[in-house]
């Protein structure tokens, strides 16, 4: 058999052009390791920014262009000033050109220097009479950080159920853990997963992280018992079949060792829905209803539009009738007209979820949290949903996002999100970056963001293609964290970014300088460069949240019995035999318990609960500004949420949190439990 011939790789005038274009040509896996990128992935990733070049006539053709171009630019789109400093951008202006600035406060000025944080108009004028308008994003030069120091909860909310919600978790339990664990325990703010609107199904993609939409939040979460006309719906007989059905999910998942069916919940709280939205809104409501629709505007009436064509066409967008794929066609107009009636029932889910969403982070601050609610955004969204369909001019067609070939995974990811092109991005002032992080801060303390590296540069997989023939295309981190930084200072919300895995160098160097805190796992923090040997608590970093585990790792208990390495065995996922596995995930934790007995916070012989408590007393003697406690670990629970590598082998996003047994635990049990109370114990006096 004929071994593959390797890629052809770009051009001298290919690689030129590229660069010219934020496309990279190479990517080091490895500090000791630079992999070369194949020039067709090079060419398709251009051509997703609609350049051509395909060809050496037509690289040369799009080079001489994009010269001329850039050397005749004034301003590039966007221009990013930090605190009261000039711009670095106008630097490079002809001496005499003149500068106006409209600001976002509708001031005209004459300079661009000493404005007020916003997004501004810039005009330039040279001498020789070229003009040139730009976006003037003026940002504080950091976040505010958060006050003291705190620890706080980690859930997947879907997977915390009480005994009112509807067979998963909802918004009203997530608002009763904050309440009680800020009045009670001291803790300063609770995590969960990205609660944004799915991509309907049936089936619907368990998965919190492809998401329909990340600027709309998903009203299966509701509480619908809390929607004030669900009081006032007339047909009580219809009431009580629904609030029997919701029993009946709830206790297959507590008492009958049932899966969360997510489609199932959706189904019965969207018929209790249906009912609630024939009950007329009373006039302090309607107001407050038509006063969010105004100021959600175009983008929610998009949004609940593509919802409500996916009701008739299905939840794929690029197979409805080809005048329905554009947001703005007269056929997608009539469309609107003809289902007004839908377009306003998916519209209102959007507003009663955001008032509930308020209300859980009003709860907590109010139990003295000072942080609050902690939302997750997604680094991405479904190429089948309503942010695609809205949005359509700002992504990049046929690419998706993903992660080149490492050591953890040799065939890289395809993650099936399509990716923002940094060209529109700029030419927008980044408007729906802004819009998507504006939305979130409605009713988060703070904010984490997902593989927070995309900020600065993302793997582009063309479509029909393996990712390891992808490639990374930039982004303007500046005029990102820019954005990021002004919306976040005008929330007073701290931002978290995921940043663990293969790091940029820089990056953790530039998001520490504007304030953007990271995230550390205990296990991951060894000295890598040296004898990698855990470190010392005194060594992590200050600006982080520090973690035992996270969704997509084992829970402690199961990390410290090795029984994560026979799970991965029972599914085919060992790249290796498993007496390797288990020696080496064995040799870990066993460096860290000696690191822990060495510190005198674990004491010879001492049991799973007393590992799990000296685990989190080694995390407060880290400098870590804030502390997080995977909440299942409170209950030794031992299944993962999601288990990285699987699809249908394991129920990923649909698992109720339980105890060691594996007995689900309710709201009710947890916030009553002796062994999660002396956890979070260990975090008020970490001493041994």
């Amino acid at each position: 058999m004929t071994a593959p011939r390797p890629a052809e790789p770009p051009s001298a005038d290919l690689s030129r052009l590229a660069a010219l274009y934020g496309v990279a040509t190479s990517y080091s896996p490895s500090p000791d390791r630079t992999v070369t990128a194949s020039a067709t992935a090079v060419t398709l990733a251009l051509a997703a920014l609609g350049v051509d070049a395909a060809g050496p006539d037509a690289v040369r053709a799009a080079l001489t262009a994009r010269e001329r171009e850039q050397g005749a630019r004034l301003l590039p789109p966007t221009v990013v000033a930090w605190g009261t400093a000039t711009p670095a951008a106008l630097a490079g202006l002809p001496d005499g050109t003149r500068l106006g600035v409209r600001t976002e406060q509708g001031e005209t000025l004459t300079a661009a220097r000493n404005l007020p944080p916003g997004v501004h108009d810039l005009t330039a004028t040279a001498p020789d009479g070229r003009t040139a308008r730009a976006h003037l994003i003026v940002a504080p030069p950091r976040l505010p950080a958060p006050r003291g120091r705190s620890y706080g909860l980690l859930v997947q909310l879907y997977s915390l159920l009480s005994r009112r919600s509807w067979g998963m978790g909802d918004l009203a339990d997530l608002g009763e853990l904050a309440g009680w664990a800020g009045r009670t325990l001291g803790a300063g703010f609770v995590q969960v997963n990205p609660l944004h609107a799915a991509v309907p199904g049936p089936p619907t993609d368990p998965s919190p992280y492809r998401p329909s939409s990340r600027r709309f939040p998903d009203p299966v979460h509701l509480r619908v018992e809390d929607v004030p006309e669900f009081a006032y719906v007339a047909d009580r007989d219809r009431v009580r079949a629904l609030l029997e059905r919701a029993a009946r999910l709830r206790e297959a998942v507590l008492d009958k060792d049932a899966l969360i069916d997510r489609d199932a919940v959706w189904e019965t709280k969207r018929e209790a829905l249906e009912l609630v939205h024939e009950v007329p809104l009373a006039p302090g409501r309607r107001a407050a209803y038509a006063d969010f629709r105004a100021a959600q505007g175009q983008a929610l009436q998009d949004h609940a539009t593509w919802y409500a064509l996916a009701e008739v066409h299905g939840a794929d967008w690029r197979r409805w009738p080809a005048e329905l794929r554009d947001p703005r066609s007269p056929g997608t107009a009539r469309a609107r007209r003809d289902l007004a009636d839908r377009v306003d029932f998916h519209s209102r889910l959007v507003w009663l979820t955001d008032a509930q969403l308020t209300a859980a982070q009003r709860t907590a601050r109010e139990a003295g949290m000072p942080v609050g609610i902690v939302h997750d955004l997604a680094v991405g969204v479904h190429p089948a949903g309503a942010d695609a369909w809205a949005q359509q001019d700002h992504f990049a067609a046929g690419m998706s996002v993903g992660a080149p070939p490492d050591a953890f995974n040799a065939r890289g990811q395809d993650w099936g999100l399509p990716p923002w092109r940094p060209d529109r991005l700029a030419e927008s002032g980044y408007a729906p970056f802004r819009a998507l992080l504006r939305a979130l801060f409605r009713y988060a303390g703070a904010l984490r963001i997902d593989h927070v590296m995309g900020l600065f540069r993302l793997w582009w997989v063309p479509e029909g293609h393996p990712p390891t023939e992808g490639t990374y295309v930039r982004y303007d981190a500046e005029a990102m964290l820019a954005v990021l930084v002004l919306e976040a200072s005008r929330a007073g919300a701290p931002v978290i970014g995921e940043d663990l895995g293969t790091v940029e160098p820089g990056v953790r160097e530039a998001l520490r300088e504007r304030g953007v805190y990271g995230t550390s796992v205990l296990w991951f923090e060894r000295d890598w460069e040296g004898d990698r040997r855990p470190l010392p608590p005194d060594t992590w970093r200050a600006d982080c949240l520090a973690t035992a585990t996270t969704h997509d790792l084992p829970p402690t208990a199961s990390r410290l019995g090795g029984e994560h390495v026979e799970l991965r065995d029972r599914l085919g996922l060992l790249a290796r035999p498993l007496a390797e596995e288990r020696a080496e995930a064995a040799a870990d934790v066993g460096e860290w318990r000696e690191l822990l007995r060495r510190l005198g916070l674990l004491e010879e012989g001492a049991g799973e609960e007393a590992e799990i408590r000296a685990v989190h007393r080694y995390l407060m003697r880290t400098p870590a500004r804030m502390i997080g406690v995977w909440l299942p670990d409170g209950v030794g629970d031992r299944r993962p949420q999601n288990l990285p590598g699987t699809w249908d082998q394991y129920p990923n996003w649909r698992l109720p949190i339980a105890d060691a047994e594996g007995r689900p635990v309710t709201l009710e049990d947890l916030t009553a439990a002796p062994r999660l109370r002396a956890l979070l114990a260990t975090l008020a006096d970490p001493a041994p």
